[in-house]
């Protein structure tokens, strides 16, 4: 019986199938994108990660995702481009270089500008060849014909155009603006590179005196070296203590500056005395305030954390030694008369951990409210961006609402560097793409833009934008779905939209799947300092990419974060391992079975019906959860298709025509089992890409490889649902002996009598024609059908629809405790009566459901009454005989 045409091996090892399929693939170029004009295209960019170290978790997550909806959607017959690149990654990979260098006892400064961004290309290469690997260890189908760099010459280009356009429409403006300031780094930092953490700080309460001698005002701060760029005190206008004060002057402590008391509606009446220090270059509110009532801005900080020549005698102390300094100068001076400890919220850099300084700086801003007005109205249109789960759509246009002019420059080498030139003689101001004429006389700006400001253009400029005429952003662009996470919503999701919606005219993606975070197994977030990081190809070593890759695709619902969990992954590695012999079993029965000798027209068993029945309704869930995205759910149905309907039933029921004398019958299960194989395999495929492919080969198929073959469609004519009610009266007959068998410790190989009384010549009829599979899986010695069966007096009884069972077990039967079995079963089938009858005594219900569900719930309703009366008339025989 033994085929000679397989190559499985007796055991499931993820690793040697995976090995060089990935190479197989590629060679095959199966991923590439057609530009094929007879085809609907279909488009995805991958969101590029970092260039600064390998993926997590995160990642391989929000890949899946991606590839499962390439994967179907070129099995559906769309041009699939999925288009895979990487992000320069600003910051990030500027510090990792540097770290490097410190090891080596140098620093950028060292090197200079052009030796730097040597280094740094060269560690870029190192590391997206890392990262390439591990797409390539998860079996991402990826176009790497097309793959694109943030900082590559083509998206340098669109990233000029966009800045000089902006700059040109009077988008992007140059200005004073108080921002965080890392003075380790000595860098700007953007609102989301802030982490801010509870610190045990202090209030210093002071009293400024009154120049015209009269009094003094009491004012609170929690920074006081900042004191030495006070240049006003604010009250509320309102503040009846204050009114009298308001246009009046004081002496500034140490430094002895007279600067005037202003009213302004910022100030809080209630919070401290109510009167408030200003500082406009050291705080961002203060600046506004300063805005507002023309106040010089004085800066007493340099770069690097430590006091100016601004600052008089604390000229170059540390910030902090500072600090300590001021607060016992003043408390000598009486000016300082109570410290109160204090909690506070501050602000750390989430690179280099030194306190993050609001700092005065000219920097370059992108002028949001026109864009975010444009993206606001998108949402209120036919054309929006469909966020999914929608709830996502508030947090954005939350955002977009209340938006803020966006600080695009980063004090960095490694970035896109600003296209401004300053003239080094008269100072003048040229921005351009290119260079001015008389280079030597202009001097570069020496900022980069933040990388969000490269990435914000993705969609279109891995396409070939700015040139509209570009081949591929004509046919791919805009894309079809974004796959992201909750966290980046603000800095890359909306901004790709206003930048899109800007430079197109177009929403850049319809749709945009929005997935949560990997935590451990306990909830908690996974980090370094926690330790419970676990590395994707640490699991893929163990238990392969598929196992991972379902686990991932299917452990949460869409918007919610995922508990990663070894052993769910191990128990998807069962699960494989559960189709790889099924697989096996049945292709080791298929004896050089060919494709073209696969026919479904013939005379089948009602198990054939049933399961091709069965893999209609599966092909038609599947397809229709994975539109909505719901591929929890879509795992859910495949994985009881597989393990219980095809593994655990037909299967098993299989082996009788198989085993058998009958060549006709032989051939048409052979026809299902490679029919429904392929079919399972292609269903299953998007989610384990390389079992399947690895078990499709060795099936009768046409093709070269399943990565495009095309996804199933439902059969009409293979649905029968007389078979599968049939089906359902059989599976329920054995599976109620199996547990009666179970019940009394009579083991499948003792042989037992079985009765099965009919409810009509109907049900007799089905029992009768299917007597093969009560034989085989009920083993009875002497089996009993009739239509008028009487009960015998010592049996166990099992009631279900159209059948009622007796195993007559005389010597093993204790009668009470089996009327106390049938009372729990009465109860059983009483609640989902009483279940039942709620739902249809609801007239929303009855009156706002679809006919079709009404008519089942009737059905069912029927079904369990007469249930319910077959045990309650059971238990009353059992008791008259006791």
């Amino acid at each position: 019986m033994e085929n000679h045409h397989i190559d499985m091996p007796t055991k499931y090892d993820p690793l040697t199938i995976e090995k060089n399929r990935y190479e197989w693939w590629l060679e095959g170029k199966f991923f590439e994108a057609e530009n094929n004009p007879e085809k609907d295209p279909y488009t995805i960019v991958i969101p590029p990660p970092n260039v600064t170290g390998r993926l997590h978790l995160g990642h391989a997550w929000d890949t899946t995702l991606q590839d499962i909806l390439t994967r179907m959607k070129r099995m559906q017959g769309y041009d699939v481009l999925w288009l895979p690149g990487m992000d320069h990654a600003g910051i990030a990979t500027q510090a990792k270089v540097e770290e490097q260098l410190r090891k080596e006892g140098k620093n950028r400064y060292d090197l200079g500008r052009e030796k730097f961004l040597e280094e740094t290309w060269s560690w870029k290469e190192e590391y997206a060849d890392f990262i390439r690997q591990q797409w390539a260890k998860l079996g991402l189908g990826l176009d790497y014909s097309r793959e694109r760099f943030t900082l590559d010459e083509g998206l340098s280009k669109a990233v000029r155009e966009v800045f000089v356009r902006l700059y040109n429409e009077g988008l992007i403006y140059r200005g004073e603006y108080i921002i965080n300031w890392d003075p380790a780094t000595k860098t700007a930092l953007s609102d989301i590179e802030v982490i801010y953490k509870d610190v045990q700080g202090a209030f210093y309460h002071m009293r400024y005196p009154l120049a015209d001698g009269s009094g003094s005002i009491e004012i609170a701060t929690t920074r006081p070296e900042t004191m030495l760029g006070d240049t006003a005190v604010a009250v509320h206008p309102e503040d009846e203590r204050y009114k009298h004060l308001i246009g009046k002057t004081v002496i500034l402590p140490i430094v002895g500056r007279e600067i005037p008391i202003v009213a302004d509606d910022y100030v809080d009446m209630e919070f401290g005395s109510g009167a408030v220090k200003i500082t406009p270059a050291h705080d961002p509110n203060d600046f506004e305030i300063g805005n507002r009532h023309n106040l010089e801005r004085v800066l007493v900080m340099n770069e690097d954390g430590t006091m100016n020549e601004k600052a008089g005698k604390y000229n170059g102390m540390d910030r902090f030694d500072c600090r300590k300094q001021i607060v016992k100068d003043l408390q000598e001076e009486g000016i300082l008369f109570k410290i109160e400890e204090h909690m506070h919220s501050v602000g750390h850099s989430e690179r280099s951990g030194a306190v993050v300084e609001p700092y005065l700086s000219t920097q370059w801003f992108v002028k949001m409210q026109p864009l975010a007005d444009e993206a606001i109205k998108l949402q209120q249109s036919a054309d929006k961006v469909q966020f999914v789960p929608d709830r996502f759509e508030k947090t954005y246009l939350h955002w977009m609402e209340n938006i803020r002019d966006w600080c695009i420059s980063r004090q960095l080498w490694w970035g896109h560097r600003i296209p401004a030139w300053y003239h080094k003689e008269t100072g003048e101001l040229y921005v351009g793409q290119e260079a001015p004429e008389d280079e030597e006389n202009w001097e570069q700006d020496p900022d980069v833009l933040d990388t969000w400001f490269s990435s914000a253009l993705w969609p279109f400029s891995t396409m070939g934008w700015p040139n509209a005429e570009a081949e591929d952003f004509k046919r791919y662009y805009p894309t079809d779905c974004l796959v992201t996470g909750y966290d980046i919503i603000f800095f890359w999701v909306s901004r790709m939209i206003f930048q899109g919606l800007k430079f197109t005219g177009k929403r850049p993606f319809d749709d945009v799947l929005i997935h949560g975070l990997v935590r451990d197994a306990e909830g908690r977030k996974m980090s370094k300092s926690l330790g419970n990081g676990v590395d994707p190809m640490d699991v893929i070593d163990k238990y392969g990419a598929d196992s991972l890759r379902y686990f991932l695709a299917t452990g949460s619902s869409p918007g919610h974060d995922l508990r990663f969990s070894m052993e769910k992954v191990e128990s998807v590695w069962n699960f494989a391992n559960k189709i790889w012999n099924a697989s096996r079993f049945a292709l080791m029965n298929m004896d050089g079975f060919t494709f073209d000798e696969i026919d479904l027209s013939a005379e089948k068993s009602v198990a054939d019906k049933w399961i091709l029945t069965r893999l209609n309704d599966t092909i038609e869930t599947v397809t229709k959860l994975s539109d909505k995205y719901e591929f929890g759910e879509v795992g859910r149905v495949l994985y009881h298709f597989i393990w219980d309907d095809l593994c655990d039933w037909y299967i098993e029921m299989a082996k009788l025509p198989l085993y058998g004398e009958d060549e006709a019958a032989k051939k048409m299960t052979r026809s299902v089992l490679a029919h429904v194989l392929d079919q399972t395999m292609r269903l299953l495929h998007p989610f384990m890409p390389f079992i399947t492919e690895e078990i499709w080969q060795n099936l009768p198929h046409e093709g070269e490889s399943i990565t495009i073959a095309s996804w199933p469609k439902a059969k009409e004519e293979q649905t029968d649902r007389d078979a599968a009610n049939e089906m359902k009266i059989l599976m329920d007959i054995i599976r109620s002996v199996r547990n009666i068998r179970a019940e009394v410790n009579t083991p499948m190989s003792k042989k037992i009598t079985l009765m099965l009384k009919a409810q009509d010549e109907k049900v007799l009829d089905i029992l009768q024609k299917n007597k093969n599979y009560l034989e085989r899986f009920c083993n009875p010695e002497e089996l009993v059908m009739e239509v008028g069966l009487k009960a015998p007096e010592k049996a166990m009884t099992a009631v279900v629809t159209g059948v009622e069972l007796f195993l007559p077990l005389a010597g093993l039967l204790n009668i009470e405790e089996e009327i106390a079995r049938l009372e729990k079963e009465w109860a059983k089938w009483n609640s989902e009566v009483e279940r039942v009858q709620k739902k249809l005594s609801n007239e929303r219900f009855v009156n706002k459901a679809p006919q079709a569900v009404v008519d089942e719930e009737r059905a069912k309703e029927k079904d369990y009454l007469a249930k319910r009366a077959t045990v309650e008339e059971r238990i009353k025989e059992l008791k008259s005989s006791n």
